[in-house]
Parts: structure tokens; C-alpha cells; sequence
């Protein structure tokens, strides 16, 4: 009786995965009451299952109405519309099916025509949303057709195939990102380690006690700590890429040579163990990158009494400093053809040395260049080496690492960005055998913005970066999610490596067309539910769970807050500003700081 009762009609047309339904007759209303529950039938993205023996496969209803009509009737109700009666009809795609009270992806066998079709029960429902393996699962929030059933994902499928958090401004994208954090966190694993590249330091609320905050300018006071990234880790084309100006590329292979040796004698110095043939411009030793201004701002203003003679240099009219960036002055070259005489082997890079001085006075770039103990004196010595910063971002107690860039010029966003990416890739890569390496111990990256620095097309070091850990990484223990409000703008070969795709309210046909080329076939009509989803709610697919689902995400008490400011109270405010606060604020400008020193 049960069963008659949850019939909705039969089986008509079966087409691959696809399967034409025509309601029955007897279902005199698309929400029929039973058993005190109320029920809709055809809902896109609702369930119906079908029996067979022992088993019962289920689908996921992809269209109802005129769309829905198998093309052969069409052409009968055509000639004749008396034939469609009170007859209506619905698509749907197989998903999986269930054994016991088994439920498994994927179907063994097909039905046929004839075959009855029933409405899911909440039973079933709790069959096919259950299952999961408390230890290698988290819940993020309830099934939006069922708030009494918990969403869980599978976590090693979502972070070892990596995942895409996909939704328009103002969908509940951060929150999303942020109850997924959290759900991990307090999962309270001895060694779970992730890493949050976060351009807009969104989520340095999201998990106090359990995250370290790495920011420039860190406030003490919030148990915020200072963000370095040193100079001499950067690949050479992205240090000289901090400076502007161009150099021809003859010069730029005399800088590199200049560097390669004074990371030789740095090597040297800290005693690094490394053959001095594997040193290359983008070996990650320390040196003074002052030193080597010095050096190569003193051989281009040298003078000398002779022609051609080094030994005969003139005297020095100013003694420099190269801790202060004070170059060397000597006795002018004659203008008459004379004594004293220019330096013939001068490589005439003067203005790019004084771009690269400029650079390193400019107070926003001391994370860079003045990166506190890992920044090397005059002789390239340092206090702590690229190990104690990698413990500090990956080894530390608790599991979540923030780095927050917003204090980072966005110029060079991409690069220090793609930067940092490579410099713990690279790190994993060559320790994956080693108890903190990558197959040991996983790591989880969570690229905030991915947009920013993924674009399709370019050729930049985070795009390499980046597509590197999304082919190679599941490799080596290193997973990814991309988090972006513009799933077009991505690449489109590392948006298909991410297995699972969680999709917010997107309201972009564009960017939800990039959407629909990740999800098969049969459930792209999906997608177009995305415009009227509500916020904080998303459809998931793919690996992370057993079936796709539009799922209710839980709401953080303290969530990611944007960083713009409130206009209407900052409106508000009564400011007393003089002319003397803007002779302050031409002074700051004019001296590249943010803040005045204090004496």
C-alpha cells in the first residue's frame, strides 16, 4: 500500500542516462500530503527513485512540462492535442542506487519502460545522505529539502581532488569558505595543517584560537604576527621585476651573474650545504641585496686619471654607505676629453640603480626587503634561514595559517602571491619524503580571490604555481580550493582539475557558463538554479559527495567581514580636518611611509 502510495507514475523513454517519466493519472496534485508529510513532485534538483528487485536506483529531476516530452510523443500531440489530455511529463538523470541500506554512486543496470516511479521518502533521503565515515567527514550545514538532514562532505576526496567555492558577491561565498575552515578545525586533528592565502584579510576573525594571522603592520594586540617574504627567495625575474625601468637583456644576464656570486659567498658565510655548481640566481640563498647595489652603483660612477686603468682610480669626494644606500662619489670626468676619465667598462644602468634605491627606501616594501631576522647584513649573513619561516607557516600547534596580503602594493600582488605558492610547493615537493613533507603530512591551500592571480591566458609565476599543485599536487599531499566571484577569468585546465565544485548564487551567465562545462552532462540544467539560490545556500558536485546537492550552509557567528569601510557612518562622523593634516599627508606620500616615526 506504502508503495502505491508514493507512486508518481512510469517509465516511458529511456535514453542513456536520461529517463522520461509520465506522471500518472492519479496524482491529482503536484503536492500530495502522505503520511502527514507534504511533498512536491518535480522540483528541479529533487529526488525520485525507482524499484528494482532489491534494488532501488534514484535520479535527479532535470525538467518537467512541454521540455520534457519525448520527442517522438511530440510529434502525435502535434497532429492531434486531444492525445496530451491531462498528461504531464518530467526528466531525470540516474545518479546512483541502493543496495540494503547501502547507497553508492553510479548504477549497475537500467531500467525499462514500465517501470514505476515513487516519490523519495525521508528514509530514503537518510540513505542516501548518510553513510559518510565520521572520521573522514565534516558537516557544513543541512540539505535545503530537508533541514533535519546534516550536509557532510567527504574530506579527503575534497582535498586531495582539490574543490572550487564558485559565487557571486553577496552570496555567502567567505561564510562558505569560513564554515568549512572551521568544520576542519575543530575536527581537532593532532597534525592538520592549512594554508589560507587571503588578499583582503577577510578571516582573520573566522578562527581565533585556532589560526595564526601572518600580516604586514601586525597588531600585537590581536595576537597578529608580521609577515615576511625575503627578497633572496624570489626567482631573478621576479626580483627584478619589483623594480621599475627597463634593462636591456645583456645587462640583466650581468645582474644575474652578479647574484649567482654573491650567493656562492653567502653559502659560504652561513654555511649552507650546497655544491657551489647547483647555485643558480634562483636558489633561494640569502645575500645583501644592498651590498650588491653598492657594488654595482661604485663600478658605474668609477673614475680614473688614466684610461683604461682600474688602478689608477680617482679619489673619493664622498665616502658611501651601503647600509644607508649612499653610493660612492668621485672626482668628475672632464668634459674636455681629458683626465679624470669615465669608466669604458660601465654597463650604463645607473637608472635602474636608482629605481632599485627608490625600492628599497620605500617603507611599504619592507616585507620584502627589510624582512626583520631573515634579512642578511652587508656580508649576506642572516639570523634565521627559509626553515624557520616554512615551521613558522606550516609547523605551527594550531591548524589554520593565514596570510594576510593586504598590506602588500598591488602591483606585485601576482608575484609575491605566486611566490609564496612556489616556495612551499617547491619545499613539499623535495621533502615529500620526510615525516613534514607533503604524503606525511597534507597540506591544504585555500586561494582566496584565485581570479586575481589565475587568469586564463597569462603566463605569470602564480598562474605556473598554481597550475602546477592543481596537476601534480594530489601527488605530494598538496590540495587546492579556489575561491572566486569570476569562475570565467580562471584557467580553465585548473578549474577542471578541482573534483569537487561547491556553486553559491551566481548571477553571471557568463561565469555560469564556465560552471556548466564543469558538471556533467545530465545535470547541467542545474546551473540554472543558480541566479535564485539564497544566500549562504550552493549546489555541490563531484567528488566530495555521494550525489549533487543543494545544500544550506551553517552561519558563523563571528563571519568574514569585508574590508571596505561603512560610508554611511564614517559619513557620520564629524572630522575637524586642517590644512596642517593634509601637509602630513603629502609628507607620508612624499617619503613612501604610511605612518609618521616615532621619535
Amino acid at each position: 500500500m506504502k508503495n502505491i502510495q508514493t507512486e508518481v507514475g512510469e517509465i516511458i523513454s529511456v535514453s542513456g542516462n536520461t529517463i522520461s517519466v509520465q506522471l500518472s493519472d492519479s496524482i491529482k496534485s503536484n503536492i500530495p500530503v502522505i503520511d502527514g508529510i507534504v511533498f512536491r513532485i518535480g522540483q528541479i534538483g529533487s529526488f525520485l527513485k525507482i524499484p528494482l528487485g532489491y534494488t532501488n536506483l534514484y535520479g535527479i529531476v532535470t525538467q518537467i512540462g512541454a521540455s520534457a516530452i519525448p520527442d517522438n510523443l511530440k510529434e502525435i500531440i502535434e497532429q492531434d492535442y486531444s492525445k496530451l489530455e491531462n498528461r504531464q511529463f518530467l526528466n531525470m538523470a540516474l545518479i546512483g542506487e541502493q543496495y540494503g541500506y547501502k547507497f553508492e554512486r553510479g548504477v549497475s543496470q537500467s531500467p525499462t519502460t514500465g517501470d514505476k516511479v515513487h516519490l523519495v521518502t525521508l528514509k530514503d533521503l537518510d540513505a542516501i545522505y548518510g553513510g559518510y565515515n565520521k572520521n573522514n567527514s565534516i558537516t557544513i550545514g543541512n540539505i535545503s529539502i530537508s533541514e533535519s538532514l546534516n550536509a557532510k562532505i567527504d574530506l579527503n576526496k575534497l582535498i586531495s581532488r582539490h574543490c572550487a567555492i564558485l559565487g557571486s558577491t553577496g552570496s555567502g561565498k567567505s561564510n562558505a569558505v569560513g564554515v568549512l575552515l572551521k568544520a576542519i578545525a575543530d575536527r581537532n586533528f593532532k597534525s592538520s595543517r592549512i594554508l589560507v592565502i587571503d588578499p583582503h584579510g577577510e578571516y582573520n576573525s573566522v578562527l581565533k584560537d585556532k589560526s595564526n594571522v601572518y600580516k604586514i603592520r601586525a597588531n600585537q594586540d590581536e595576537n597578529e604576527k608580521e609577515l615576511y617574504v625575503p627578497f633572496w627567495a624570489l626567482p631573478f625575474n621576479e626580483l627584478i621585476s619589483m623594480f621599475s625601468g627597463s634593462i636591456s637583456d645583456q645587462n640583466r644576464d650581468y645582474i644575474r651573474t652578479q647574484i649567482v656570486e654573491a650567493k656562492i659567498a653567502s653559502a659560504k658565510k652561513n654555511k649552507i650545504d650546497i655544491e657551489a655548481e647547483l647555485i643558480t640566481a634562483d636558489t633561494p640563498i640569502p645575500f645583501s641585496i644592498k651590498q650588491l647595489w653598492f657594488d654595482l652603483d661604485d663600478f658605474e660612477r668609477q673614475t680614473f686619471n688614466e684610461r683604461a686603468k682600474p688602478e689608477t682610480i680617482t679619489k673619493k669626494r664622498i665616502e658611501g654607505n651601503a647600509d644607508k644606500l649612499i653610493s660612492n662619489e668621485y672626482q668628475p670626468a672632464s668634459a674636455g676629453g681629458g683626465a679624470p676619465f669615465l669608466n669604458n667598462q660601465a654597463k650604463a644602468i645607473l637608472g635602474f640603480l636608482d629605481n632599485i634605491r627608490i625600492r628599497l627606501k620605500d617603507s611599504t616594501y619592507n616585507f620584502l626587503f627589510a624582512p626583520g631576522e631573515y634579512e642578511p647584513d652587508l656580508k649576506g649573513e642572516v639570523k634565521k634561514d627559509l626553515s624557520n619561516l616554512l615551521f613558522e607557516w606550516l609547523g605551527g600547534k594550531v591548524p589554520v595559517t593565514i596570510l594576510d596580503l593586504s598590506g602588500i602594493p598591488s602591483e606585485i600582488m601576482t608575484s609575491i602571491s605566486g611566490t609564496l605558492l612556489k616556495i612551499i610547493y617547491d619545499a613539499l615537493f623535495w621533502g615529500q619524503n620526510l615525516p613534514n613533507g607533503g604524503k606525511e603530512q597534507p597540506l591544504f591551500i585555500v586561494l582566496e580571490e584565485a581570479h586575481n592571480y589565475l587568469k586564463a591566458g597569462e603566463n605569470s609565476i602564480s598562474s605556473r604555481a598554481v597550475q602546477s599543485i592543481a596537476k601534480e599536487g594530489r601527488k605530494y599531499g598538496v590540495g587546492l580550493a579556489l575561491v572566486t566571484q569570476r569562475p570565467s577569468e580562471l584557467d580553465e585546465t585548473v578549474l577542471s582539475q578541482c573534483g569537487t565544485i561547491i556553486a553559491l548564487r551566481m548571477n553571471n551567465s557568463k561565469d555560469r557558463g564556465h560552471i556548466r562545462s564543469s558538471i556533467q552532462d545530465e545535470l547541467q540544467t542545474m546551473v540554472d538554479l543558480l541566479p535564485s539560490l539564497r544566500t549562504g545556500e550552493g549546489i555541490i558536485s563531484g567528488e566530495g559527495v555521494k550525489i549533487p546537492s543543494r545544500v544550506q550552509f551553517y552561519k558563523l557567528a563571528n563571519a568574514p567581514k569585508g574590508s571596505d569601510p561603512l560610508v554611511s557612518m564614517k559619513w557620520m562622523e564629524e572630522k575637524n580636518v586642517e590644512v596642517e593634516d593634509y601637509n602630513k599627508l603629502l609628507s607620508l606620500w612624499r617619503n613612501q611611509k604610511l605612518k609618521e616615526e616615532t621619535k
